[in-house]
């Protein structure tokens, strides 16, 4: 987890960003009962939101211009002949010398003499991580008049255009996939309805594979290798660098077709709908056989009770931990949850399990219950309205509400917050009961981010109050049953 260090990185921003740091910490001011649910967003709706327009929204042909207003990333925006070349880690932009006056209107760095704008720019979108940042490969931008293009024919022409970003960095991490690459490549490419191109940096095939059925829904076209393909690209238009809105989220006032987070999870839906499909015709044709081996063991009529009865109780899906922040009495938990009426499934994701087989248990459950951490951010999968408990250990407050707490009811979602209480985790037979590690973790959590790590994330396990608990679990049971009902 690299979350709360994240948060000691945003209180050393200088006072330019400070609306932005105020939108990320006020998250950490919203309070919420951990016995009620969380008051709905008003960001579902989006009828009567103002769009705002992005620096470098309308840019005119033969330019580049780079929006470096926000502190989560740069964008820069290249029209007109735009061709690639890899070996030199640059886009180049050939254009007539009528068009120097525009450069300059735009431009950080233009050199008259020979007549071109040079931009640099590192296409991730954690841009104020500068450590992390040193791993991302930079890009060159570089304006020529058009008597230098010779040196740089065309391999293929595109008649669409590209998207640059970068798949280094955090990718690796859930959490960070999606906040800081499908998200914001939504948020940045959508509009152009499949009609582009996306090439990329610290490209990963295995990254290609697993979100193949996101990337296909918003590009017609492959995506290209930015430095094993060493032929010249050449495109009509290139963005450089994906824009970001917030944590797990898109703002509708934001986007020129006023999308919202619940535009992209029903985009989410149709990206995985065919695989699920799939699924679902192999699963039939296996009844259809086992069918006949239990026909001498049980009436049709006595398998259909069977079925009707399970399909009647609410579905609770349980996302299991191994290692650091395990719920040691997850069996418990499990009883109690089936006891209640609840059908339990648990799910204990792995890098490799398939995208659309999570996708398909959580948007056909009525609640979801896990603890803190990246495998969180499968809160997306759920159907708006569907109920979201979150496990929140000691030391992770602030980062449980900002990263998923805020954004699960941006989506619509009914999200309990169960802060644990000092017994309930493994710290407490470890540490004095007077230690700040118990009485007082926002301040162990405030000496940085090795101690959060350490002691918090990678040191601790959970045992839950199941009777404590279990008025939570009650109330999402009571609702999901009266959602059935309705």
């Amino acid at each position: 987890m690299v979350h709360s260090y994240r948060y000691h990185q945003l209180k050393k921003c200088d006072r330019q960003h400070a609306e932005e740091k105020e939108v990320l910490l006020s998250a950490f001011m919203y309070s919420v009962s951990s016995d009620s649910f969380a008051v709905e967003s008003d960001a579902v709706a989006t009828n009567n939101v103002n769009t705002k327009a992005y620096l470098c929204s309308s840019v005119s042909n033969g330019t580049i211009c780079c929006d470096r207003s926000s502190m989560r990333s740069d964008v820069c925006v290249m029209k007109g002949d735009v061709r690639t070349h890899s070996a030199s880690s640059s886009i180049f932009l050939f254009t007539s010398r009528n068009n120097s006056s525009a450069m300059n209107k735009v431009s950080t760095s233009v050199d008259k003499a020979e007549g071109f704008q040079h931009e640099k720019i590192k296409p991730y979108t954690r841009k104020w991580e500068t450590t992390l940042m040193g791993s991302i490969d930079e890009l060159s931008l570089i304006a020529k008049t058009q008597n230098f293009r010779i040196k740089h024919h065309c391999d293929v022409m595109h008649d669409v255009p590209a998207v640059f970003f970068s798949t280094g960095g955090y990718t690796g991490n859930f959490y960070h996939e999606f906040n800081d690459g499908i998200l914001p490549l939504y948020i940045t490419s959508q509009h152009f309805k499949k009609k582009v191109v996306y090439v990329i940096l610290d490209y990963h095939r295995w990254w290609i594979m697993k979100y193949g059925n996101i990337l296909s829904l918003l590009s017609d076209y492959p995506a290209i290798d930015f430095k094993r393909d060493k032929k010249t690209h050449c495109f009509p238009e290139a963005i450089v660098g994906l824009r970001i809105h917030d944590e797990l989220t898109v703002d509708p006032s934001l986007m020129q077709d006023k999308k919202s987070i619940v535009d992209f999870r029903n985009f989410l839906d149709r990206a995985y709908w065919p695989r699920i499909k799939s699924m679902i015709e192999e699963e039939e044709r296996g009844a259809q056989n086992n069918f006949f081996k239990q026909k001498a063991h049980s009436s049709i009529k006595n398998l259909k009770q069977v079925h009707d009865a399970t399909l009647k109780k609410p579905k609770l899906v349980i996302l299991s931990r191994t290692g650091s922040r395990a719920i040691t009495n997850e069996n418990l938990l499990v009883k109690m949850a089936e006891e209640i009426g609840f059908r339990v499934e648990v799910m204990r994701p792995q890098p490799r399990t398939e995208l659309a087989m999570i996708y398909r248990a959580l948007n056909s459950s009525e609640v979801m219950i896990g603890v803190h951490g990246a495998a969180m951010t499968h809160f997306l999968f759920m159907k708006p309205g569907s109920v979201f408990i979150q496990v929140i250990p000691l030391g992770t407050e602030w980062a449980a509400d900002a990263y998923y707490g805020e954004p699960a009811r941006k989506l619509g979602l009914k999200y309990i917050g169960y802060q644990i209480l000092p017994r309930e985790s493994s710290l407490y037979d470890k540490y004095d009961k007077n230690d700040p590690v118990l009485r007082d973790p926002r301040s162990v959590s405030n000496k940085g981010w090795q101690y959060t790590k350490s002691i918090y994330l990678a040191n601790q396990n959970v045992r839950l109050n199941l009777r404590r608990f279990q008025r939570r679990l009650l109330r999402a049971y009571r609702y999901s049953i009266a959602k059935l009902n309705s």
